[in-house]
Parts: structure tokens; C-alpha cells; sequence
């Protein structure tokens, strides 16, 4: 009796030879992070090395952000009308505070869209 049902989960196992083993999936799992080929890595070569990003306001040394600068402003606004955050601009935390007072500001005074367009 244990050798029958040794013999069914043996063939079971198997599948027919189509699939691999079920302990064995890294055929199908993509690679793990920090690996070779993880975020930001190739298989055999150098890991991609991502510039850190530097605040714009500092760089040109602006201390205020004005809300009537609608030109600078729109550079921080996504096409669907958000602002966007701080980790795809590079802008310090300061100037991430008032560059979304400003927004808003010259959201209220139709400088800026609220929304994006609708398609």
C-alpha cells in the first residue's frame, strides 16, 4: 500500500513531463531584487547607476516661487493635472512645499488647470 502511494505522488508530480517540478519555479518567477538582473541590473555587466536628482530652486539659488510664474510651474504639473511628487522631480522639501502653495495659488486663479483634458 505505501508503494502505490508512492507511485501516484511520483506521477503525479511529474505532470506528464510538461511542467517542472513544483519546488523547482524559477523558470517562471522573475529574478529576485539585488541579483543579477534585479532593479537596475543586467546579467553579466555593471548595475545601471541612477544620478541622484538635485533641487532646481537650489541649483539657480530661487528663493521665491512665484504663483504668476506659470511657465516654471507647469514643468511640475503631470498632463492629468497633479502635482508631481518630489521623488521624480528632485525638488528639496522646502521648495516642494511652496512649489505646491504656488500650484494651487495659480490653480485658484486660473493660471494652471485643475484637471487634465479629458480624452
Amino acid at each position: 500500500m505505501a508503494d502505490e502511494t508512492r507511485a501516484t505522488s511520483s506521477t503525479g508530480a511529474e505532470g506528464g513531463g510538461e511542467r517542472p517540478p513544483s519546488g523547482d519555479r524559477s523558470e517562471r518567477r522573475p529574478p529576485r531584487a539585488g541579483g543579477p538582473g534585479g532593479p537596475g541590473g543586467r546579467e553579466g555587466g555593471r548595475k545601471y547607476f541612477r544620478r541622484k536628482k538635485v533641487c532646481k530652486f537650489c541649483v539657480e539659488k530661487i528663493e521665491a516661487i512665484n504663483y504668476k510664474d506659470y511657465r516654471l510651474l507647469a514643468q511640475f504639473v503631470a498632463e492629468s493635472g497633479k502635482i508631481v511628487p518630489r521623488r521624480l522631480t528632485g525638488v528639496c522639501t522646502p521648495h516642494q512645499r511652496r512649489l505646491s502653495t504656488a500650484i494651487k495659488q495659480a490653480r485658484n486663479i486660473a493660471l494652471l488647470p485643475f484637471a487634465g483634458r479629458a480624452s
